[in-house]
């Protein structure tokens, strides 16, 4: 007998998703906090903004190890030569 309703590792795998464009959308894109849930909740999950919260909180663990992966990947940024100095 299989139990009704939503799929436990779907709602799982949803939550992950969910953390990792979060994360993207914080981090990389740098959309202020109120932004990043305007565009999770009416773009992309279709969730209220207070149930994107209580999974954001319940997968902290996952947010920061995206964190600081993120910080310990990253490139350090390369300047043009061209914009370093132009000559008269």
């Amino acid at each position: 007998m299989t139990k009704k309703g939503r799929s436990q590792e779907l709602i799982a795998k949803r939550d992950a998703m969910l953390c990792r464009r979060y994360h993207y959308w914080t981090e990389i894109a740098r959309r202020r906090f109120d932004d990043t849930l305007k565009i999770l909740s009416e773009e992309e999950f279709f969730l209220s903004e207070e149930r994107i919260l209580v999974i954001l909180r319940r997968n902290s663990n996952l947010l920061q190890k995206l964190l600081q992966t993120s910080k310990t990947n990253k490139a350090p940024r390369r300047i043009k030569k061209e914009t370093l100095f132009s000559g008269f």
